[in-house]
């Protein structure tokens, strides 16, 4: 407690539609959104385009959980794990109630990279001028090459940024900020 630090999040899933409520659900199974069936919903916010041919949609579209009194638009990301086209049913990696709010979201590397330089920006500004004695660096697995290319890029943008300090980390399959397990976010912590 005695070491002052400074940390921040990015994300790296960008919202796409507006916030919805799910209003009936089983476990990880969303049934329905907005009073209407749940895939009825989701095709309409990820466009025609992908709602036609819904196996595209591994690896690229996500479930958002906004964190409730977030004054930053924080949220969660979450895996949708199954499709049930028959009963227009979603299934995600996570569970949730009847009431939840929730938004769809995407995989975008120039929205990712914006937000990353956003964040490093502001945890710049957090320092005060004062130069950090080190960092520590936790990369979701779906970010790194995936959405800054090969070299290390991510880093690179954090020197840029922030100059040249020592700093450690590692890729996760999930990245704790603030007593919440996030999916797909970069987090930074700064000791001075």
């Amino acid at each position: 407690s005695a070491v002052p630090l400074s940390t921040r999040l990015a994300q790296g899933c960008s919202p796409i539609g507006p916030r919805h409520q799910i209003t009936e659900s089983s476990n990880n199974i969303i049934i329905r959104i907005d009073e209407r069936p749940a895939l009825d919903v989701f095709k309409e916010d990820i466009g025609k385009k992908l709602a036609n041919k819904l196996e595209k949609v591994a690896g690229s579209i996500f479930i958002a959980l906004p964190v409730i009194g977030s004054d930053l638009g924080d949220y969660i990301v979450r895996n949708i794990i199954g499709i049930d086209p028959e009963h227009k049913f979603l299934a995600i990696g996570e569970t949730v109630n009847s009431g939840t709010s929730i938004m769809f979201t995407r995989r975008a590397p120039k929205k990712a990279r914006k937000n990353l330089i956003k964040m490093l920006n502001e945890i710049k500004a957090s320092c005060k001028g004062r130069t950090p004695k080190g960092g520590l660096y936790h990369s979701c697995l779906g970010r790194g090459e995936n959405l800054f290319g090969k070299n290390s890029e991510e880093v690179k943008i954090i020197q840029e940024v922030l100059g040249d300090f020592p700093m450690v980390g590692f890729f996760a399959n999930g990245e704790i900020f603030y007593q919440r397990l996030y999916g797909y976010t970069g987090i930074l912590t700064l000791f001075f």
